[in-house]
């Protein structure tokens, strides 16, 4: 059957801006009246990801990916989420992009 979004089978992806500064402050104002900090109130996937950034130090996005197993858009969906909590963030060095606990 059809909707407006699409047929029922088809999954519907939604491309969340990593760099937005209203998200950035609605994720820390709830985050903050939630009283949650670092991993709490994330999802399990979320967890994974973030666990695994910190673990490393220092990640690529391609490392990442092979090792989270998602499609790359929701891989970028859930690190935009990250960014807007302010747990991670993206960081410049000697001409490669890395992903960093913030």
């Amino acid at each position: 059957m059809e909707n407006k979004f699409g047929s029922e089978d088809e999954e519907v992806s939604h491309r969340l801006q990593s760099c937005d500064p209203w998200a950035v402050y609605s994720a820390k104002r709830f985050r903050k009246l939630a009283g949650l900090q670092g991993a709490q109130g994330l999802t399990e996937q979320q967890r994974r990801i973030y666990e695994f950034i910190k673990s490393k130090g220092k990640v690529t996005f391609e490392e990442l990916y092979r090792t989270v197993h998602l499609p790359q858009q929701e891989l970028e969906n859930q690190l935009a989420v990250l960014r807007h909590c302010e747990l991670i963030k993206g960081q410049s060095e000697d001409g490669k992009v890395y992903i960093v606990p913030f």
